[in-house]
């Protein structure tokens, strides 16, 4: 009961980045979980969709530190106060699109939860990056999802939101 009580309280967004869809069908079950509200996270400039391409040009933007403009933004983003944050694992931390998102507001004592999609590289640094941009807020160390199994995922996706007591 404490759970349901926990998550009842707090106003939940669910804001995530994905370029294969893997990451979105996670933010789904997050949302569909919790009763929050979801956010996607659009870069103005689309991503290529051939995998070396994209690989490449995440691989510069990292490694620049470049933060690619987004399309729209979050209104209100004051009132809630737990930030589920989903991102690909691109080389080892979170997406550049999330980069922008995270340091482009106030998220001063809120509490930022990851969920990150890999195919073997697990939650990578991005923690540690996430808290780097948001040193002012309460981060969890968050769930890594294999994306070959994000289909399947939802008796995980359900258990870790019970166990950090997120679940409605």
């Amino acid at each position: 009961m404490q759970s349901q009580t926990k998550s009842a309280t707090k106003k939940i967004l669910v804001v995530y980045f994905s370029h294969s869809g893997n990451t979105r069908v996670i933010a789904e079950q997050i949302k569909n979980a919790t009763g929050g509200d979801i956010f996607e996270i659009q870069p103005v400039k689309d991503y290529p969709s051939d995998y070396n391409a994209v690989v490449d040009q995440a691989k510069k933007e990292i490694t620049a530190n470049y933060k690619p403009a987004l399309k729209t933004r979050v209104k209100n983003i004051e009132l809630y106060d737990v930030i589920f944050v989903g991102s690909p694992n691109w080389w080892s931390t979170i997406a550049p699109p999330v980069a922008t998102f995270l340091s482009g507001y106030n998220l001063e004592g809120k509490t930022i939860i990851p969920f990150i999609t890999h195919e073997g590289s697990r939650m990578g640094h991005s923690v540690s990056d996430i808290k780097k941009l948001c040193p002012k807020s309460n981060v969890l160390e968050g769930l890594p999802i294999r994306g070959s199994n994000v289909k399947s995922a939802k008796p995980d996706v359900e258990k870790w939101l019970k166990e950090i007591k997120m679940k409605k």
